[in-house]
């Protein structure tokens, strides 16, 4: 769903927050609707459609359940109408807002907002509303949209595993280089298994510190720790009936790995500060940028916590071995980014793709991404050429820092073995050459550059 021909309708209490928001969406929709009282919210469903509402969490209202954002939640997802919807929400109320996410909301934004942030999280609940409309497929090599795209051999491959494996409950896991889009296949498994309808909610493991670790995963009761003001749901309940993404799983510490593997043996939690066990059912999907033989070093992951994750693996190719899906996914990318700036009818050249396809892309598809969205805000014209394309210098930095640590190692293993030859031929350079299959002079060169 396109945010140009988009008619979204915002409901708040507060003035200033309506105002905000239809100044800022004034110019990025088709048209935006107002709305103080929630309970006019079924006249106005029954009067025209809208493609998304944004949500209040909190009114005063006559209702006074302390969670009105989800009573009217539910009202509107009663309705013939199925908009996608926003819930709007103050940071400490939270809990609340993913619990919206249980109830049938497509996001939701706490304030303060950043207003790009905001664009970004309409324009993401939009495109899911069209994919949901369409025809469920989410890895349709042409589709546009947040979504997997390619047309190699390679990811035909992962297509058809992800078909086979979303409609099960299996656990699976996502290897691959950082940037191929392994966030992208875990939601594309989400939405083309059998809970479809319910949370997608992502952790990001390796982010977590072992204090926070319980807290974030399995909540906490009031009171449980210092900060524990108010009683809060972890992620695992949350994901209640859907899926649970854990991103950077092999970044976790080993403690953190057994209490993980507690949890998914049994199929509860216990919450921070209790006692009392509650059951979970999720589908688990998990990601790292670590090969499977690091993942299975004892030292640094437990093996039955692997095989717990680990029914079903996918391993994500990186960009530079699948080049021929570098065109198709660099106009993605010039249609996503030409309508964000408002830039239409944007074209990439022969050379431009050229330079594409030849370019290594050691930072894979989100290097490639950030490329071509620099491209469009720097163009004045229709036309993308290869001098508009830049590649990430933090890429390119690291790739140089890479290849001279590499020439190091070489240098080091070429030196040591002149060494050892010449220590067994006791320094009789002639019979040192021959072993090593090079002239004197050749062998008289590497001793001086090796100083030996």
């Amino acid at each position: 769903m396109n945010l140009k021909n988009s008619r979204i309708l915002i409901i708040d209490d507060d003035t200033d927050v309506l105002t905000a928001v239809r100044l800022l969406l004034k110019t990025e929709a088709k048209e935006v609707v107002t709305e103080k009282n929630p309970e006019n919210i079924r006249h106005l469903l029954a009067k025209q459609s809208f493609d998304l509402i944004m949500l209040d969490m909190n009114f005063n209202s006559t209702i006074h359940t302390g969670n009105e954002g989800i009573y009217w939640l539910k009202k509107i997802k009663e309705q013939t109408q199925q908009p996608a919807v926003i819930m709007i929400t103050a940071y400490g109320d939270i809990d609340l807002a993913v619990r919206s996410l249980k109830e049938g909301a497509a996001d939701f934004v706490i304030k303060p907002w950043h207003n790009e942030k905001l664009i970004t999280t309409i324009r993401e609940a939009l495109n899911k509303k069209g994919a949901d409309k369409s025809s469920g497929s989410l890895v349709s090599p042409a589709t546009a949209g947040k979504t997997v795209i390619g047309e190699s051999a390679a990811m035909k491959d992962i297509f058809v595993k992800i078909e086979k494996i979303a409609p099960t409950d299996a656990n699976v896991l996502i290897l691959g280089e950082n940037g191929t889009g392994k966030d992208l296949v875990a939601h594309a498994i989400h939405k083309q298994s059998l809970r479809a309808n319910k949370p997608f909610i992502k952790v990001d493991a390796g982010a977590l510190t072992e204090t926070l670790f319980e807290s974030e995963l399995f909540g906490h009761k009031k009171g449980a720790f210092t900060d524990a003001r108010e009683e809060r749901i972890g992620r695992f309940e949350a994901a209640n009936g859907g899926t649970l993404f854990l991103d950077e799983i092999g970044n976790i510490s080993l403690q953190q790995q057994a209490k993980l593997l507690s949890v998914l043996q049994n199929r509860q939690i216990i919450k921070l500060g209790s006692n009392e066990p509650i059951p979970v059912d999720i589908r688990l999907i998990c990601a790292t940028n670590l090969p499977l033989a690091e993942l299975a070093n004892e030292n640094r992951f437990r093996k039955d916590l692997v095989y717990r994750i680990n029914t079903v693996e996918i391993t994500l190719p990186p960009l530079r071995k699948r080049k021929e899906d570098i065109p198709l996914l660099a106009q993605h990318y010039v249609t996503v980014y030409a309508e964000k700036y408002i830039k239409p009818n944007i074209q990439l050249d022969k050379k431009a793709i050229d330079k594409l396809v030849e370019h290594p892309f050691p930072g894979n598809v989100r290097e490639l991404q950030y490329s071509i969205e620099r491209a469009v805000i720097m163009t004045e014209g229709d036309t993308l050429s290869a001098s508009d394309l830049i590649f990430s210098p933090i890429e390119t930095a690291r790739m140089q820092a890479e290849e001279e640590e590499q020439d190091l190692k070489l240098s080091s293993m070429e030196k040591n073995t002149i060494l050892r030859v010449i220590e067994k031929h006791s320094g009789n350079i002639t019979k040192a050459a021959k072993e090593l299959g090079l002239t004197r002079t050749a062998l008289y060169r590497r001793l001086t550059k090796y100083d030996i």
